[in-house]
């Protein structure tokens, strides 16, 4: 999976959980003449949805075994 364990996986997501909350608490602040502003909230929300996904991915490999499973069945009239 290109390299992304689930550990790295769970240390980027729990990264951009928290940005989400850092800019929930102030979008952008002001020292003296310096202005900074962070990252846009519909961005880190992306990357949540991203990495959360890779989470999920990652841990159904670690659980299944990495198959997923189909059944198939056929409807027979006798």
């Amino acid at each position: 999976m290109a390299g992304i364990t689930l550990e790295t996986a769970k240390k980027h997501l729990d990264v951009w959980l928290e940005a989400e909350m850092t800019v929930a608490t102030g979008q952008s602040y002001t020292i003296g003449s310096r202005t900074l502003t962070r990252a846009n909230l519909t961005e880190i929300r992306n990357a949540i949805e991203y990495w959360n996904g890779k989470v999920q991915k990652l841990e159904n490999v670690q659980r299944k075994g990495g198959r997923n499973r189909i059944k198939r069945g056929v409807i027979r009239d006798l």
